[in-house]
């Protein structure tokens, strides 16, 4: 990337203050660019000759945030907050109120087939993005303060279209409940696990997980990319306490 390739420029002629300015120049260059591509409807799938564009990768993904805020009977307030403003942040005011647009006028009347949706994700968009999409649809879920059964049903569904595998659906779910054995799923493990497991479990979640992963996509996800990853590391600091290495 050309964050590092800078980076190593500025220090080798103004050592560290060079680095980081040639690692932060970089960082702007790389975003810059995979803004590009991405507005050029190749990127998030994967190849730049899919006929899918990212106007239909919004409309399905407010197709899914749909169905997860209606899951329990009730529309909350605080979910359709959460959705307009991760749009709005995401591809800004006058773009994310055409996809809501488009979803009351076209969709919502023609109605979801969540299987098609899944099956064009699984096809299309690359798993870790998948990955991403299941933790938006739980940060939906628990835009109200909890969330609830159906709702972790409706997500699971949705997974299983998605082709995501139970053990990263469930890490993904115990980062929204705090349980005893939450950190133990977190880096799918069971609670057993010797320190030497929990250590190539907390290796092989930080590349699973790692923000670059999401470089390709809008800004808003690499934060989720973040969060998720931020919840790596307290899972595994946890069991360091825990297991007390």
């Amino acid at each position: 990337m050309i964050r590092w390739l800078l980076g190593i420029l500025g220090y080798a002629f103004f050592r560290f203050p060079g680095a980081v300015l040639g690692f932060i120049i970089g960082t702007i260059v790389d975003n810059m660019n995979a803004g590009k591509s991405y507005s050029k409807g190749g990127s998030i799938f994967g190849s730049s000759n899919n006929s899918v564009t990212p106007a239909d990768f919004e409309l399905n993904l407010l197709s899914l945030a749909s169905m997860v805020i209606k899951a329990d009977g009730s529309v909350s307030q605080s979910e359709l907050d959460y959705v307009r403003q991760y749009f709005i942040q995401a591809y800004g005011k006058e773009r994310a109120n055409a996809t809501f647009r488009t979803f009351n006028e076209v969709i919502k009347k023609r109605g979801i087939a969540i299987d098609k949706i899944g099956a064009m994700f699984r096809q299309r968009v690359r798993y870790e993005s998948r990955l991403q999409v299941v933790h938006f649809l739980f940060s939906i879920a628990n835009a109200d303060g909890h969330v609830s059964t159906p709702e972790v049903n409706e997500i699971s569904r949705i997974a299983g279209y998605m082709g995501i595998q139970m053990r990263d659906f469930e890490s993904i779910k115990a980062m929204f409940f705090n349980n005893p054995d939450s950190a133990y799923k977190i880096l799918e493990i069971e609670k057993d696990a010797s320190v030497a497991e929990i250590k190539k479990a907390y290796r092989d979640m930080v590349k699973k997980y790692h923000p670059d992963k999401l470089q390709h996509m809008d800004e808003v996800y690499q934060k989720g990319a973040e969060e998720k990853f931020r919840k790596v590391q307290e899972a595994y600091e946890q069991l360091q306490k825990e297991k007390g290495f």
